[in-house]
């Protein structure tokens, strides 16, 4: 009987562990955005703008139209005036809102929920059953106060929330380390790598190979030094026969490395990302001279794409 009690036991601890929320992000703080940017965030910006009284058009893309917008916000609301998206600027932006309200404020939080948590949400603009059960849902994934409205807390963690890539968007899925899915990113990290894969895609040399980029919540990941904060991105370099998905990775220094076809990629991630890309680990000495790539230990073999933001809790990310 003492024996069973004690098994009782573990299987009750085990099952109050499971069921306990993950309390993911701690540290949760708004992604700075500004022009330059592009991704999901940013589209959240743009419904905001709207919902404030400064309408701008739903591109995904922080350009000049957004810039003005935000600017007028910040003047409107008695902010520094800056065409920057900080955590003053997201924290005016962003309403509390709850089910049964209606307008652009739900349309930002109903593109958020469908990017951090992969679902289909119609982006309808209503606060309906199906956006309040999501809002739910996440709370419980973030372990926040889980009451279906969306307040300050909702709002930080979710912006903060990690992203994941489309696949297929010139993207194949590589996983060389073994980390499984470790593709998450910031939003405004996955966007830009997907619209640098789908400009280099175009050029007929191939998809881009995705190593790691994060965990869903961040954190370490093992083979890696870095990774943690969703904003570094390893991809492979690209071959003479444009078989970087199927045929195996290789170096800068092997007989199937296509050079021209490696600057052009690195030339998309920087033209995907203005003023947005902190650099390039790549160990190509003619592709380091170009000033396109930089020269670190053990990146022969891989493109180590860091992102950054105008603010950032570390300086290693901060453009």
């Amino acid at each position: 009987m003492r024996r069973l009690a004690v098994v009782l036991a573990v299987l009750l601890a085990s099952a109050v562990i499971a069921s306990t929320p993950a309390h993911a992000y701690a540290g949760a703080f708004f992604h700075t955005q500004s022009s330059g940017n592009r991704g999901v965030e940013v589209l959240a910006i743009q419904h905001l703008l709207t919902h404030g009284g400064h309408a701008v058009p739903t591109t995904g893309v922080f350009d000049a139209a957004t810039v003005t917008a935000v600017r007028a916000f910040q003047t409107a609301r008695g902010l520094g005036v800056d065409g920057i998206v900080g955590p003053k600027t997201w924290a005016a932006l962003t309403p509390i809102i709850r089910p049964g309200d209606s307008g652009d404020a739900v349309r930002a939080l109903q593109v958020e929920l469908n990017a951090k948590r992969r679902l289909s949400l119609a982006v309808t603009g209503t606060y309906d059953a199906a956006t309040t059960e999501a809002v739910r849902a996440f709370q419980t994934h973030a372990g926040i106060s889980s009451d279906g409205i969306t307040g300050p807390d909702t709002w930080k963690n979710l912006v903060w929330h990690y992203d994941y890539p489309a696949f297929p968007s010139g993207l194949c899925d590589q996983d060389p380390d073994g980390n499984g899915t470790a593709n998450w990113g910031t939003a405004a990290a996955i966007a830009q790598l997907e619209q640098a894969a789908t400009a280099f895609a175009a050029t007929g040399n191939g998809n881009v190979p995705l190593g790691d980029v994060g965990r869903e919540h961040g954190g370490d990941i093992p083979g890696h030094a870095s990774h943690d904060v969703g904003l570094d991105v390893d991809i492979w370099p690209i071959r003479t026969d444009s078989a970087q998905c199927t045929a195996g990775r290789i170096t800068w220094q092997s007989a199937t490395y296509d050079r021209a076809a490696t600057r052009e990629l690195v030339k998309a991630i920087r033209a995907a990302a203005p003023g947005h890309v902190k650099l390039v680990f790549f160990n190509d000495p003619t592709l380091i001279s170009e000033g396109l790539t930089t020269s670190y230990a053990n990146h022969d073999n891989h493109l180590h794409v860091r992102y950054c933001e105008l603010v950032h809790p570390s300086s290693l990310y901060t453009c």
